[in-house]
């Protein structure tokens, strides 16, 4: 899958780095935060502070955060002010909002199951489809490395925003189970070129002075 960006000349390079927020609470305890406004932990200022320890000597043009309080919260730790941006926020998740995935298994069995089958169209109630998700953060992001075409961008956002993102560069569909890492705090490199994007080191930790949260189970159950 490519992303939705088309153009008959080339586009200089845009370098995106992408970050998912720091810990919560939340992320401790393994429930699905979705949009639920969910503020940093302990562990995830901290981890915000060593994300801007991290990039500290890299130049950056611009940066965007989602507007959910841990996203915008991390990005605050960087020096450039952030613009946020509704479309970089995780997932809808409807009623699962706030459960872990047991009690969800207990509370609506089928729709458990549906959701960790990965069937695209599927979504909980309430919530959005993994594919409306994917292509309104996708194209968001798209959309953004096109305006910055030949300049660094970073962008703060959630487990699920930078699945997809991996999904767009690497040509993956959402059904597709995930065996890339999605960790608290961790710093991915991409780039964009007016087209499409691709993976330049996707994961990095090696900055955090504790190990980062990777409990996306709200979209990949452990294998």
């Amino acid at each position: 899958m490519t992303s939705p960006i088309h153009s008959s000349s080339p586009s200089p390079l845009t370098q995106l780095i992408a970050i998912r927020h720091g810990e919560t609470s939340w992320n401790r305890t393994a429930r699905y935060q979705g949009q639920e406004d969910i503020a940093l932990n302990e562990a995830g200022f901290s981890q915000a502070h060593d994300i801007a320890q991290a990039l500290s000597e890299t130049p950056l043009d611009a940066l965007y955060t989602s507007d959910l309080k841990r996203a915008y919260q991390t990005a605050a730790a960087l020096t450039l002010p952030a613009v946020c941006l509704p479309e970089l926020r995780e997932q809808h998740f409807g009623v699962f909002q706030g459960f872990t995935g047991t009690e969800i298994a207990q509370r609506w069995p089928d729709a458990s199951a549906k959701w960790h089958q990965r069937v695209a169209d599927f979504g909980p109630e309430g919530g959005e489809t993994r594919q409306a998700f994917s292509q309104r953060c996708v194209a968001a992001l798209a959309r953004l490395a096109q305006a910055h075409a030949g300049q660094t961008i970073a962008v703060v956002c959630h487990g699920g925003v930078l699945d997809c993102l991996y999904r767009a560069a690497s040509g993956l569909s959402m059904e597709v189970p995930r065996t890339w890492s999605l960790e608290n705090a961790a710093i991915n490199r991409l780039a964009f070129d007016g087209h499409r994007f691709s993976i330049l080191a996707w994961g990095d930790t090696a900055h955090l002075q504790r190990t980062g949260t990777d409990e996306l189970i709200e979209h990949f159950p452990a294998p």
